[in-house]
């Protein structure tokens, strides 16, 4: 009766084919009892393998730490570069040497005022044939021969010259070309004086006064804030470009506040704004390339470059809003 219920505990169904078949397992077998304990060993080093809540928990508190750690690495990243000053590459301006007459009169011509028949006349020394008709006609008049020029200078005996033909400016012989101070022309888009001021300090724009009873220069800078005022006595040390009003404006009245906020005295005397020598650079730059895309590449063709600043995000930058260019010459 043990037996039989032995049989019937290893008996086990089996759906194979036909209604069931009944199959039996083999009874235990003394090898197979000896891999029990390797069997219950190799189980236990599975439950020892097996994830615990612990491990998951740690896991995830590990990768939100790296998680973290490489996001503020990335935004110190971000922050170092933004604090780097990336200085722009060294620009060639192109290079002009205008000529100019320096102190000499205005004219036609390259002469420097030239004597008058009469004058050259009297300066030549006589020939022998002149002394023997001075000896014998001591009354006669030798008439002088007035070379005639092609000047709008009225033809007289008196010594009228035809001036010097090269334009105003220091002396030298130069180029055949308009000034900067002449060409350019900077026009600026403000509502109010203070954002005007914010334009003339972002570029290194200084304002200044001259003339009138006041020996020198007087030079505002810093004009956004806390207005700095100083003089120039010798005013031949002064070499930056700098533009003089022509025609009133408004801003020309911001001008007028700007130098009145820094006490300086601005009766009988002209309003000068001056242009920083990198400024100027730039602004021939970015001439040149306008005219280069108009196709004249040659600054000798431009007769009048109007730039304008306008704002780009937090900065200000120059563009040429118009262009005109000299008729060549036949």
């Amino acid at each position: 009766m043990a037996s039989n219920n032995s049989d019937a505990a290893n008996l086990f169904v089996n759906v194979d084919s036909g209604p069931y078949r009944m199959a039996s397992t083999p009874s235990s077998s003394p090898a197979s009892s000896l891999e029990n304990p390797r069997v219950a060993a190799r189980l236990l080093e599975r439950e020892k393998l097996r994830t615990s809540r612990f491990d998951s928990v740690t896991s995830l508190l590990l990768a939100l730490i790296i998680f973290i750690g490489t996001f503020v690495t990335m935004l110190f990243i971000i922050w170092l570069t933004t604090r780097w000053v990336y200085s722009p590459p060294p620009i060639m301006p192109p290079i002009e040497e205008p000529a100019g007459r320096g102190e000499n009169p205005e004219g036609f011509e390259r002469d420097f005022e030239p004597p008058g028949a009469e004058e050259v006349e009297e300066l030549m020394e006589p020939t022998l044939q002149d002394t023997l008709e001075a000896v014998t006609d001591a009354v006669s008049t030798v008439a002088g021969a007035l070379a005639t020029t092609d000047t709008a200078a009225t033809a007289t005996t008196t010594g009228t010259g035809a001036g010097d033909s090269r334009p105003p400016g220091p002396p030298g012989e130069g180029q055949d070309i308009v000034p900067r101070f002449e060409r350019w022309q900077l026009n600026f888009s403000a509502r109010d004086v203070r954002s005007y001021a914010t334009q003339l300090d972002y570029f290194k724009i200084e304002l200044g006064a001259i003339g009138g009873s006041i020996q020198g220069v007087d030079v505002a800078s810093n004009l956004s804030s806390r207005i700095q005022k100083r003089r120039i006595e010798d005013t031949s040390s002064e070499k930056r470009l700098y533009f003089m009003w022509n025609s009133p404006s408004p801003l020309m009245e911001f001008d007028r506040q700007l130098l009145n906020s820094a006490s300086i005295q601005l009766s009988n005397r002209q309003m000068l704004k001056f242009i920083p020598k990198a400024l100027e650079d730039q602004l021939a730059v970015i001439e040149l390339e306008y005219s280069t895309s108009k196709g004249h590449p040659s600054v000798t063709e431009i007769a009048k470059t109007v730039f304008e600043s306008k704002s780009n995000g937090g900065d200000y930058v120059f563009e040429v809003v118009s262009q005109r260019y000299r008729k060549p010459r036949r």
